[in-house]
């Protein structure tokens, strides 16, 4: 019997409408008819992101040799001044060494040489205290004209040099070295006293003291205040950096340039940090914390710059903005006033450091110096070897920068030929267009 066949083929089913957004169509028929122009935008956009990278590195690296090159300058300009220091010390072992010793029996000056200098140069104040210092109990009868008085001016240091002494006090002239230095105002008013009608009180004062020793003070004479030096806009005392670790508390004064940076030849300090202030005096301050260094030697010396000879000094002067004086008589007072003709031996001087001859260590400072020059040859050379490679980075980075400014207007003109490239295209060539932030971009176009 014929059995029916109950499986049946399956009819073929209308084609479902399927939902398509517009926008993806958009995407697959552009992708479909323009892949090159996809491809090219692609290659466009990574070629924007390496010339960026590009850019970023070259200009590190710039930075780091900019870094580097300050850095060794730094380091140079503080080995220039340790190489000063040392040849200013040796030049005066050498000068002492040149001097000879009889020569130096008969120039140098003690410190009683030069109070015996002031008791003859007549009657002054000066020679009147330097009486009253001696006479202890003298001394002790006028406390309050001592107690503030602290001496005078030619009595408060001593020099290494005679040649720096006898130039010194030359510079000063002898109205400042017989100066007598009072610590405030108090010991100004000790020192002279008036009657109503505006006269000299005769009978106290240094006036008193002079005629107890039967000696009459005529004349006038000069008196510095610490004290007012402070006050006086004209005479600040020094408030910069002292030294470091330094006895004598020296000032940490910048040092003259040349235009090529060199240190002028024949330069051997400042005046007022060529005076070693005496052990007594050296921890004097007066109420505002101000030492004699930055108050008297800094107001009656300023920046004066020391020389070796007047050749060196003449050759300076673009350097030299408080005066200078050289060692062989040279003398100029202020910019553009020079102080000419021989001059009148001045016996009042400074007296002379204890004497020494050159050091046990001098052999061990001149290798010191040896190796410091060393030192700075080598740092020369790498400032040449930095500097170059500087150059180097800076010719990349210009025309790496070419090459971004010529890559812009290239995709820019490309864009601009693609009418019916898709919203999404255009928005990443615009990206590609504006590959970095304008702070970037202007930092990168300003180097």
């Amino acid at each position: 019997m014929f059995q029916p066949n109950h499986h049946q083929e399956p009819q073929p089913q209308p084609l479902a409408v399927m939902d398509v957004d517009q926008s993806e169509m958009s995407i697959v028929q552009w992708d479909g008819t323009q892949n090159g122009g996809f491809s090219q935008a692609q290659s466009m956009m990574l070629n924007s992101k390496k010339l960026q990278d590009d850019l970023q590195n070259l200009g590190l690296k710039i930075k780091q040799h900019e870094n580097n090159l300050k850095l060794l300058k730094n380091q140079k300009n503080k080995l220039d001044d340790s190489i000063l220091d040392t040849q200013v010390t040796l030049s005066k072992y050498h000068s002492s060494a040149a001097t000879g010793t009889e020569n130096e029996e008969r120039t140098s000056q003690s410190e009683e040489e030069t109070i015996k200098q002031i008791l003859q140069y007549g009657p002054s104040a000066a020679s009147i205290w330097c009486q009253l210092r001696a006479n202890h109990t003298s001394y002790a009868s006028y406390p309050t004209l001592t107690k503030d008085v602290i001496g005078i001016v030619a009595t408060l240091g001593r020099v290494d040099d005679d040649n720096l002494s006898r130039m010194l006090s030359q510079y000063l002239g002898v109205e400042t070295m017989l100066a007598i230095v009072c610590k405030s105002y108090e010991g100004v008013k000790a020192l002279e006293t008036y009657d109503r009608e505006g006269h000299i009180n005769k009978e106290s004062g240094i006036h008193g003291v002079g005629a107890s020793f039967g000696t009459a003070l005529n004349g006038s004479f000069s008196v510095i205040c610490l004290e007012d030096v402070i006050i006086v806009l004209f005479y600040r005392p020094y408030c910069g950096e002292f030294v470091l670790d330094d006895p004598q508390r020296r000032l940490d004064l910048l040092k003259p340039k040349l235009s090529t940076g060199e240190s002028p030849p024949g330069f051997l300090g400042f005046a007022v940090n060529m005076i070693n202030v005496e052990y007594m005096n050296l921890f004097f301050l007066t109420s505002s914390g101000h030492g004699l260094r930055e108050t008297l030697l800094y107001n009656i010396f300023s920046r004066l710059q020391v020389y070796k000879t007047r050749e060196d000094m003449l050759l300076a002067r673009p350097c030299i903005s408080d005066g200078a004086i050289s060692l062989d008589g040279g003398m100029i007072r202020h910019p553009g006033i020079f102080s000419l003709g021989s001059w009148k031996e001045m016996n009042i001087r400074f007296p002379r450091s204890s004497a020494s001859s050159a050091p046990s260590k001098y052999s061990e400072t001149e290798k010191q110096l040896m190796e410091m020059r060393w030192k700075k040859e080598k740092m020369e050379e790498d400032m040449k070897r930095e500097q170059a490679l500087l150059d180097a980075a800076r010719h990349q980075f210009q025309r790496k920068k070419e090459e971004f400014v010529k890559f812009l207007a290239e995709s820019s003109s490309y864009a601009a030929q693609q009418p019916h490239m898709h919203p999404m295209q255009q928005q990443q060539q615009q990206q590609q267009q504006q590959p970095m932030h304008p702070m970037q971009q202007n930092h990168f176009m300003n180097r």
